[in-house]
């Protein structure tokens, strides 16, 4: 071997070493690159991935909810609360029950399973009843939502079914999906209706006193009148007779 030879043969295990501690230490130096915004939240997808919650799926679709929802959140800070019946739940109301709703009951229904605020597990305790959904008036015979609690179980009530919340789909602090075992039918569509309003009370009728007749007061006083006239008339006539026989007799 040549004298050079044997120099870089001498030297190769330091330059090898030199290049991997220059590599690891610009490695450890280089700056991570900064993390991407998180993706919008979306509804649909949420319930894609937990399964089971086609029909609902469907619901959001139709009323186009499910696109109303993900830009509420992505454009509110008060967050909300959806109530996601499953395919169960929804197989067991009476046949025909979704085919006999209009577009618009069909919206109220889905926007009555939606509340515009953020419900953690915890606050189901304290909040106050009726609870306000996205279908608006909750007063008696429209939307009302009531929540009761007993240890851990959350139960909600419409006036027409109960309902319990069964699972936390998915909560992250802006929007909480719960899992609920019947689809939650408002008074409005499925309830009774309020009371026909009491009809307005008739006048009330004078009794009759006896020899009174149904003759109108304006009738009674123009005969009346014309008796008057009768009388006075043939007074005046007898006494003008009774006048010219005092003449005669003089």
């Amino acid at each position: 071997m040549t004298p050079h030879f044997l120099s870089i043969h001498f030297l190769l295990p330091f330059i090898l070493l030199f290049t991997t501690i220059t590599t690891t230490t610009l490695a450890q130096t280089a700056p991570a690159p900064a993390p991407g915004p998180p993706p919008p939240t979306n509804i649909t997808k949420i319930l894609e991935k937990a399964s089971q919650f086609t029909t609902l799926l469907r619901l959001f679709s139709i009323t186009k909810v499910g696109d109303q929802i993900n830009t509420q959140l992505n454009n509110s800070k008060s967050g909300m609360t959806v109530f996601a019946p499953t395919d169960n739940a929804f197989s067991a109301l009476s046949a025909g029950t979704l085919n006999s709703l209009s577009d618009q009951q069909k919206d109220e229904l889905i926007q009555f399973h939606v509340l515009p605020t953020f419900i953690s597990t915890t606050q189901f305790q304290t909040l106050s009843n009726p609870l306000r959904t996205q279908a608006g008036d909750s007063t008696f015979y429209n939307f009302p939502l009531n929540v009761t609690t007993s240890g851990n179980t959350v139960n909600l009530t419409t006036g027409v079914v109960n309902a319990t919340v069964a699972n936390t789909i998915y909560t992250d602090g802006s929007l909480a999906v719960y899992e609920v075992d019947k689809v939650l039918l408002p008074m409005n569509l499925f309830g009774p209706q309020p009371p026909a309003a009491a009809p307005a009370p008739e006048p009330v009728k004078k009794k009759k006193k006896n020899g009174d007749d149904d003759t109108p007061a304006d009738s009674v006083n123009s005969t009346s009148s014309a008796v008057d006239l009768r009388v006075g008339l043939h007074g005046f006539i007898w006494g003008l007779i009774a006048a010219f026989i005092a003449m005669l007799c003089l």
